[in-house]
């Protein structure tokens, strides 16, 4: 059983590399056209001479997400996929992943609010998978909130644990459909694929990512009223650590392509 489960994650790896290579290639291409769009002059200045390129973007992004989400729901299953905890401040690392995206949330003609009890709180945990976690909820709010609507990403200092709460004011999720919520390749309401598309592993993986940190995540909701998700991972130390790791403060181009990738399903 081991045996197969090393092969068929050597298979998923290997098939990743040949599907991100043609990926690659197609960004690079639509890199270089984009550069030479900037000296084409239209007749009609109103005409968005990037459309087509930012769909063309839109959608290998879209086919990465993919990707990366099947890539590591195999690894997890195999049990070959490991998290690289560091010691850091998870309140500071919670704040710059929602800054990151606020611009974007606002645009999109949503309120966004960050609340904390705690001003610092030093934990181990992998701030790649956080990141991740909290950027794949955010996502799902953005997705299904109306313009005028609400989201907020609040942490509470519960001593032995942190609780992460992310709450919207959208279309929420019927009562009979939570159980189901986490499930792989589960879609909620089969009626939004059209104009919401996605894979139904995003919060599967969440949920995994949060439970390889020793956490629990469970969801809230009620139809028109919105959906809160809450997250509890408990506090610890990694031993031995040579160094806290140092957060940066702007946001490199590295995050910006993660962004791009989680909400790859709606942004414009």
């Amino acid at each position: 059983m081991k045996e197969y489960d090393r092969i068929r994650t050597e298979f998923f790896s290997n098939i990743s590399h040949e599907l991100r290579t043609p990926i690659s290639v197609i960004f690079s291409a639509l890199q270089i056209h984009e550069l030479r769009l900037k000296d084409c002059i239209f007749e009609n200045r109103s005409i968005d001479k990037y459309k087509y390129t930012k769909i063309m973007k839109q959608n290998c992004y879209r086919i990465l997400r993919l990707i990366n989400n099947i890539i590591d729901i195999t690894k997890i299953d195999s049990g070959y996929f490991n998290i690289n905890e560091h010691n850091i401040d998870i309140i500071a690392l919670i704040e710059n992943i929602t800054l990151s995206v606020a611009d974007y949330i606002e645009n999109k003609g949503l309120s966004l609010i960050f609340d904390t009890n705690v001003e610092e709180k030093i934990m181990s945990c992998d701030p790649e998978k956080i990141e991740r976690i909290i950027l794949n909820i955010l996502s799902n709010a953005v997705k299904f909130t109306s313009s005028g609507g609400k989201i907020t990403v609040s942490i509470e200092d519960c001593y032995d644990k942190i609780c992460i709460k992310i709450k919207d004011t959208g279309r929420g999720i019927p009562q009979d459909k939570l159980n189901s919520i986490f499930e792989r390749f589960i879609q909620v309401d089969k009626s939004l694929a059209r104009d919401h598309e996605g894979s139904g592993i995003g919060l599967s993986l969440v949920k995994s990512l949060v439970e390889l940190h020793g956490g629990v995540i469970s969801v809230k909701s009620k139809i028109n009223y919105g959906t809160e998700f809450v997250i509890y991972i408990p506090c610890k130390l990694v031993k031995n650590a040579e160094e806290q790791y140092s957060l940066c403060s702007s946001i490199g181009g590295d995050c910006i392509e993660k962004i791009n990738i989680e909400f790859s399903d709606i942004y414009n």
